[in-house]
């Protein structure tokens, strides 16, 4: 079974916002990597002034910056980067491209970040950061019946904090 096709990914982004979704996250490359500007442009329909967010993506084409332009020109508000790199850290040069050529399209850097990085982060000129704030709880129960692994993932309130005071600087 394939990808979905756009046009049912664009009867669920319709269906989201008449169920009062303000934005949706939307990504879709062609099978040479690049952006799929055709479903992009289908999309940016469906979502009507919903905000319409491209997700990393962006990050596994040959020419980010290229595409950053192309979909600034379909009419997404915001990309999703961590500059092409596993850790958005390790991007922040790429990042700082991006800012500088964003035209309208906000840049809300993701990926791999920890408190720590978001002051350099900051620094690229991105309007925003992602992340997961994750922590581990139920560490001391068991996973269920039959045993396993015990612990699942939270957001961690103290990480929430850190990140928020990181971004005031």
């Amino acid at each position: 079974m394939g990808p979905p096709s756009a046009e049912l990914v664009a009867a669920d982004i319709e269906a989201a916002v008449r169920a009062g979704a303000g934005g949706v996250v939307i990504g879709a490359l062609t099978p040479a990597g690049e952006a799929d500007l055709a479903a992009v442009a289908r999309w940016r329909s469906a979502a009507g002034a919903a905000t319409l967010v491209f997700h990393r993506a962006i990050d596994a084409t040959p020419d980010p910056l290229a595409v950053l332009a192309e979909l600034g020109a379909e009419g997404v508000d915001r990309v999703l980067t961590s500059g092409g790199a596993v850790r958005s850290i390790d991007g922040v040069d790429t990042l700082a491209r991006m800012v500088a050529t964003r035209g309208d399209v906000e840049i809300m850097a993701g990926g791999g970040i920890r408190t720590e990085d978001i002051p350099a982060i900051l620094a690229t000129g991105v309007q925003a950061v992602h992340l997961s704030a994750r922590g581990q709880a139920g560490l001391d129960a068991p996973a269920g019946p039959g045993g396993g692994t015990a612990g699942h993932d939270i957001t961690d309130p103290a990480l929430v904090v850190a990140a928020v005071t990181a971004t005031r600087g």
